[in-house]
């Protein structure tokens, strides 16, 4: 199992455009095959912080979520929207065993 961690930080006046375009990237994310989990966080302290946790049976998932019409769209919309680079990390799931 991978999981991606992306962190983003959105320019304050597209805050809610950047919500609804993410909102619809989650809503078709967690019906790909491959994937588990594709939680969207907002920073309680900083409401222009998120964090997005995107969990996948396999490698081979992610990438195939990288080709998905609804994330090729995402990344292309919310582009100019970061107030910042994304930054994201990868990891692969110790605990709980189950999800192994």
């Amino acid at each position: 199992m991978t999981v991606n961690i992306v962190h983003i930080q959105v320019q304050s006046q597209y805050l809610d455009e950047f919500i609804r375009a993410t909102a619809k990237n989650h809503h078709n994310s967690v019906k790909e095959p491959g994937n588990l989990r594709f939680d969207v966080l907002q920073s309680e302290n900083d409401p222009t912080c998120f964090v997005l946790y995107e969990a996948y049976r396999t490698e081979e998932a992610v990438f195939a979520h990288k080709k998905t019409e609804h994330y090729l769209e995402w990344r292309e919309t919310v582009k100019d929207w970061m107030a910042k680079p994304r930054t994201g990390s990868t990891y692969h799931i110790l605990y709980p065993e189950e999800l192994l």
